[in-house]
């Protein structure tokens, strides 16, 4: 199988998060698009399709609510953390009868990696896509940095072999004088000289397909690099809970740019924070944005109170 075909049937993550406020680009209001189904073979992130949960006794709850499911239990060492200083974070995937699993090859190759770590505060100012190492006796680790006080969600993202995707959650805490950032919607985002356009609609109930353009220096970027075996994963984040979902990328959508195109499906109507992460000449970027789906009540007020950009880089330790 060529390049691009393998990349299209790799799928991105779309993880829904509480937060106290919402980070944006430059750009403000609800954006058209068009809804359609996702393709059959494609897969992502998370242990969801279209709004199901196999093995569950709800099959419509969402991942990432509970340390707990399918058998498995994410128990880290510690959950707290000095802010702006980097530490170690460890954590061991225990099954049902209490034994860690301790064999690397028990966990599915998924995206490149056999766990992915999504760590985020609640207030969404702080978004890292981390990939921790497992040990011999089970501890998977990786270095973290909590860059501000505040209360930070871990998932742990992963598949069993032969087994179901699952998505396991915990909290972290940074203790200390805790501000809360508040932003406006948007749908542009700029992060270094690139600039990422959001274009879609979210419609609650139902798969809405979504289209991110990317430019640098008023350019379109045509020769996107694979990163984690794609050439865009998108994660969105929703107020109100901590539920962690999958979207699908569209398989026909096969081109390195300027557009990668997904299917997402958001359970109910609101406002959600989007991070897509992209790879271009040798380097990962993080573009940011904040949208209401179709039917959302209410306005979002507030501006940053950090003046940060509505993207940031990867500089291999998360985004």
């Amino acid at each position: 199988m060529n390049t691009a075909g393998r990349l299209s049937a790799y799928g991105v993550a779309l993880a829904l998060v509480a937060g106290g406020g919402w980070v944006i680009g430059s750009a403000v209001g609800p954006f058209a698009g068009q809804a359609g189904p996702p393709s059959a073979e494609a897969a992502g992130h998370g242990d969801t399709h279209s709004g199901t949960v196999a093995g569950t006794e709800n099959p419509k709850e969402p991942a990432g609510l509970a340390s707990s499911r399918g058998g498995y239990t994410l128990t880290p060492t510690t959950t707290t953390f000095t802010p702006g200083s980097t530490a170690p974070f460890a954590f061991k995937i225990v099954k049902s009868d209490g034994a860690a699993v301790t064999t690397v090859t028990s966990f599915d190759v998924e995206h490149d990696k056999r766990m992915h770590l999504i760590v985020v505060r609640r207030d969404t100012a702080d978004f890292q896509h981390i990939h921790p190492e497992m040990a011999p006796d089970g501890t998977w680790t990786v270095p973290l940095t909590l860059a501000q006080p505040g209360s930070y969600r871990a998932f742990a993202d992963f598949a069993a072999t032969g087994g179901e995707k699952l998505t396991l959650g915990v909290d972290l805490a940074a203790p200390g004088d805790f501000r809360p950032a508040t932003y406006q919607p948007s749908l542009v985002a700029n992060v270094d000289d690139y600039q990422v356009t959001l274009g879609g609609q979210l419609v609650p109930g139902q798969s809405s397909r979504v289209t991110l353009t990317i430019r640098r220096n008023g350019q379109d970027v045509t020769d996107l690099q694979p990163y984690l075996g794609a050439f865009g994963h998108l994660v969105a984040l929703r107020g109100g809970d901590l539920a962690y979902l999958h979207v699908h990328p569209d398989d026909s959508n096969t081109k390195p740019g300027p557009a990668i195109t997904f299917f997402a499906e958001v359970p109910s109507a609101g406002t959600y924070r989007l991070f897509l992460d992209f790879q271009h000449e040798g380097k990962v970027r993080t573009a940011e944005f904040t949208v209401r789906t179709a039917g959302a009540a209410g306005t979002d007020t507030g501006t940053p109170d950090s003046g940060q950009d509505s993207g940031h880089d990867n500089d291999g330790h998360g985004h």
